[in-house]
C-alpha cells in the first residue's frame, strides 16, 4: 500500500487521539514530558495494535464488531467527559481529581481504546480488500503519537484563553467526539 494512500487514513484516525489530548491537556499548565510520552505512547500503541488486531480477524467478526464499536467509543468518551464536567463544577478545595494524572493507568487504557476503535475498523478494512497491514499499521501509530503530543501542546495554550472552565470544554469536546463516531457510524 501507497504512503500517500496511508497518510490521509492515518491523519483522520489520529484526529480522535489529538482531539482528546487537547481536551486532557486544557485544563492544566502542561503536562510533563513523562505524562506527554505515556500519553502518546498509549495512543500510538493502540492505534498501531487495533488495525492488526482487525486485519486478524478478517471477515469473521466484521458484521458483529461494525453493529457496536460506534457505542463502545460513544460510551467510554461519554462516561470520561461526563465525569469532567462534574469535576469542573466542583471547588478548587474539594477537587482532589484535578491533580490525578490521567497518563496512567485505567484512565489511559479506556482513552487508547476508545480513540483506536475506528482504526479496528480500518484493519478490518485493509483485510477485506486483501491489502497488508504491518506498514500502514506502523504510520497510523506514528502519526498518533505526532499528534497527540502536538494536541498536549495546544491544550494549555487554549487552556490560558478559556480560562477557568477549561475542563468543562474539554469534557464537552470529548462527548462530541462520541457523537461524532456515533453519527459517522448511525
Amino acid at each position: 500500500m501507497k504512503f500517500f494512500l496511508v497518510l490521509p487514513i492515518a491523519l483522520a484516525l489520529a484526529m480522535d487521539a489529538f482531539a482528546v489530548s487537547v481536551g486532557l491537556s486544557v485544563n492544566r499548565k502542561g503536562l510533563s514530558r513523562n505524562q506527554v510520552f505515556r500519553l502518546a505512547s498509549g495512543f500510538g500503541l493502540f492505534q498501531f495494535l487495533m488495525p492488526i488486531l482487525g486485519w486478524l480477524a478478517g471477515q469473521t467478526i466484521i458484521e458483529s464488531i461494525k453493529t457496536v464499536d460506534h457505542w463502545v467509543a460513544f460510551g467510554l468518551l461519554a462516561v470520561i467527559g461526563a465525569k469532567m464536567i462534574y469535576e469542573s463544577f466542583k471547588s478548587e478545595t474539594k477537587n482532589s481529581n484535578r491533580d490525578r494524572d490521567p497518563t496512567k493507568g485505567f484512565v489511559l487504557l479506556i482513552l487508547s481504546v476508545a480513540t483506536s476503535i475506528d482504526a479496528l475498523a480500518v484493519g478490518l478494512s485493509f483485510a477485506a480488500l486483501n491489502w497488508p497491514v504491518l506498514v500502514p499499521s506502523l504510520i497510523i501509530g506514528i502519526v498518533a503519537f505526532i499528534m497527540t503530543v502536538v494536541g498536549t501542546r495546544i491544550g494549555p495554550l487554549f487552556g490560558r484563553l478559556v480560562g477557568k472552565r477549561a475542563e468543562l470544554f474539554g469534557g464537552c469536546v470529548l462527548i462530541l467526539i462520541g457523537i461524532k463516531i456515533l453519527i459517522d457510524h448511525l
